[in-house]
């Protein structure tokens, strides 16, 4: 959902390591607004921020259900805190006085748990 803090372009994504991406079933919006309009839009929109009470491991994922970040260092908008209602999911911290995981650290352990209980894992489980 736009508008983006980065350059969604073959090269970046490359360079981040995401070599990948063109499997992916990558959906663009340029606003939100324009999301929430969407007759794709995910069913279930699970946000994750520090706002939250309900952890990452009390939330049950459902094959459909949308994930949803907010810029690093400004989180989402107050609209899309909104929306969210009472689904919003922080990922537990270890110790107390760290700062929060990076995005992309974030984003890969939200989408790893939701395909861990939605599916499992091609090849071997090992």
């Amino acid at each position: 959902i736009g508008p983006y803090g980065f350059e969604l372009t073959d090269s970046r994504l490359r360079r981040a390591g995401m070599d990948y991406w063109p499997a992916l079933d990558l959906r663009q919006h340029d606003s939100w607004d324009a999301f929430l309009a969407s007759p794709d839009k995910p069913g279930t929109l699970h946000l994750f921020t520090t706002k939250a009470e309900k952890g990452l491991w009390e939330t049950e994922f459902r094959d459909g259900d949308g994930l949803l970040f907010g810029n690093e260092s400004s989180g989402v908008p107050p609209e899309v805190h909104a929306h969210a209602g009472d689904d919003r999911i922080k990922i537990p911290r270890f110790q107390q006085n760290l700062r929060s995981l990076n995005l992309a650290t974030a984003a890969a352990i939200a989408a790893y748990e939701a395909l861990r209980q939605i599916r499992a894992p091609l090849g071997d489980s090992t």
